[in-house]
């Protein structure tokens, strides 16, 4: 029998592994990149330029150019991808709970970064970095899901405008994670981060435009 004391050292231990893993990637979720290279590359405040004052990649190509999107999509993955791929790779520690929270802790970050008195973007970008970062252990199949889901409510079915369009894209992405994805943690984590965004969608206050669905042969 293990001695309780070497028990509960480890488990201590296992618990503080996995709460800097995720305050490590809400902190670096909370980075909005938008913001840095506007300044930088083209001297424009993204957020306040673009209509849904959204800090994301699209508003960053749109009103920043080339360059401001290109490193913006870049980084916004990167910062999804490295804490769940290091967590994956390096932590001894992993659980339901500790996998569920790494995953989704850059999203809320991105989400509801505490460096901007917590108004951020959507969590796209960094949504799919994330799931990027399961591959070494669970293969492709939860980004996959994620991009079908995208590609469905694009160019199959076509819902416009792209407020409900993420929506049902989220929406679509758990539903064939519970079909194809048979680890909890991961579904747990896609579950909280399909719910991140929904709530940021619902808190927007940009100007919701009628609702449309048509199908690939209509669009």
């Amino acid at each position: 029998m293990k001695n309780i004391s070497v028990y509960t050292y480890e488990k201590g231990y296992g618990f503080l592994n996995n709460l800097l893993f995720i305050a490590d990637g809400y902190f670096l979720g909370s980075i909005l990149f938008a913001n840095i290279f506007g300044n930088l590359i083209s001297h424009k405040n993204i957020v306040s330029e673009s209509s849904d004052h959204n800090p994301g990649t699209v508003n960053a190509f749109k009103y920043g150019g080339f360059w401001c999107g290109i490193l913006t999509l870049y980084m916004d993955l990167m910062k999804g991808f490295l804490p769940v791929f290091l967590y994956i790779k390096f932590s001894d520690n992993q659980n339901l709970i500790g996998t569920a929270l790494v995953l989704s802790a850059p999203v809320i970050g991105h989400i509801f970064p505490v460096f901007h008195k917590f108004k951020g973007g959507k969590g796209i970008a960094a949504s799919f970095g994330c799931l990027l970062g399961l591959i070494p252990m669970f293969g492709w199949g939860p980004v996959l899901c994620l991009a079908l889901a995208f590609i469905m409510f694009s160019f199959v079915i076509c819902i416009t405008p792209n407020y409900y369009k993420t929506m049902f894209s989220y929406l679509g992405a758990l539903c064939l994670m519970f079909i194809f994805v048979n680890d909890n943690g991961v579904l747990l984590g896609f579950g909280i981060i399909s719910m991140s965004v929904m709530l940021r969608l619902l808190l927007s206050k940009e100007e919701k435009e009628e609702f449309k669905m048509r199908l690939l042969w209509k669009c």
